[in-house]
């Protein structure tokens, strides 16, 4: 029997969601017969799901953090080389210069970057590392991917998105585990001591900057003063988490913000909420968004998420230079009783994780074979 081709994820630093949680959905539901990966995880990494990867015939390794650079390539390259790779697909954005470098060093012939975000001006100082990187994008790959237009335009430049050499493989799901589900809703709302007819907003997403956290909090407080039968969840750990703890407790909202972490099963707590609020400085696309619709749940976003993650009638996009009364007043008038969403509009849209993996497991064969003609 043919061995599967290993292909080599660059998935950078594992903090639970986010860039692994987009490889591992698809890694599911690959053909693991014809394709295995094998997951690259920096050492100081905050959560890897070994046990899983392991169990579904993949590698876990870890490598210094990219921050040790001269040590980060010589590893890899080291790496590639005694494994052979064929392929390495590497999703740490401006940064895949570095192992997609050490790869053609290893003379790996498929070495693919794959664009999953962008940025945003309020963040100039913590992103000017990857404005300086940019227009180095292409320079090592020999393939270029994104997960939405607006991440391929902003990575690899609107000429080259324009000529189609970036393959948009969109962060698809299981759309049926999305599904609204009105027992889980109760289990969890039991379980979480939520009553019937309190409003639950949510959000999910690590606690850093580019999550807007602090504003969430700023618009629940004006909520909750005007109503106090709102109550807020927050999925998600990361550096900020301590400090929005702290801004809770200070506005007197402990009894009203429940902070869950990360949640493995998080398509079970988008049941428990009414409203999702995603208000994020800047997104690739903003998966978390897409996932909420596909709940069925009423969903406002700031006007930086792209609009093709809007899948739903229950989708709204604010400006954050609105003023709060705006987000405010758009909260108080959400249908949050109607929860029907039709999923065939949105496998239309290339959400379905069961049709977009056979068109990556087309792609990596397809290119993994034509790597070996050469």
């Amino acid at each position: 029997m043919q061995q599967p081709i290993r292909i080599a994820q660059i998935i950078g630093k594992g903090v639970g969601g986010g860039i692994e949680s987009v490889v591992m959905n698809y890694y599911r539901h690959i053909d693991r017969d014809k394709i295995q990966f094998d997951f690259f995880f920096d050492e100081d990494s905050k959560t890897i799901p070994r046990d899983e990867i392991e169990k579904l015939g993949g590698r876990v390794i870890i490598i210094p953090p990219y921050q040790k650079l001269f040590k980060y390539i010589k590893t890899l390259k080291k790496i590639f080389k005694e494994n052979k790779y064929k392929i390495v697909h590497s999703h740490i954005n401006t940064l895949s210069i570095f192992p997609l470098y050490a790869a053609k060093k290893a003379k790996v012939p498929v070495r693919i970057a794959h664009s999953h975000s962008t940025t945003n001006k309020k963040e100039f100082k913590r992103n000017i590392f990857k404005l300086v990187l940019r227009p180095f994008s292409k320079v090592f790959a020999t393939h270029y991917m994104c997960c939405s237009e607006h991440a391929g335009r902003w990575l690899f430049g609107n000429k080259t998105y324009d000529q189609g050499k970036v393959y948009l493989l969109n962060n698809a799901i299981d759309l049926e585990n999305f599904k609204y589900n009105e027992k889980i809703r109760n289990k969890i709302r039991k379980e979480l001591n939520i009553k019937e007819d309190t409003l639950v907003i949510g959000h999910v997403g690590r606690f850093m900057k580019q999550k807007n956290h602090s504003y969430i909090i700023d618009l629940f407080k004006e909520l909750h003063t005007k109503n106090n039968n709102y109550k807020l969840l927050l999925i998600g750990e990361g550096p900020l988490k301590e400090e929005i703890l702290e801004k809770v407790s200070n506005l007197g909202l402990k009894n009203y913000v429940i902070f869950l972490g990360q949640k493995n099963d998080v398509n079970n707590y988008y049941q428990a909420m009414d409203i999702f609020l995603f208000p994020s400085l800047y997104e690739g696309l903003g998966m978390v968004y897409v996932e909420a619709q596909v709940s069925g749940l009423a969903s406002i976003a700031s006007q930086e998420i792209p609009q093709v993650a809007k899948v739903s009638d229950k989708a709204y996009f604010i400006s954050l230079d609105e003023p709060t009364k705006t987000w405010i007043d758009t909260i108080e008038n959400l249908d949050t009783t109607n929860r029907k969403v039709d999923l065939s509009i949105i496998k239309k849209l290339g959400y379905d994780i069961k049709i977009e993996v056979k068109k990556l497991e087309c792609m990596y064969l397809e290119i993994s074979r034509c790597s070996y003609e050469k």
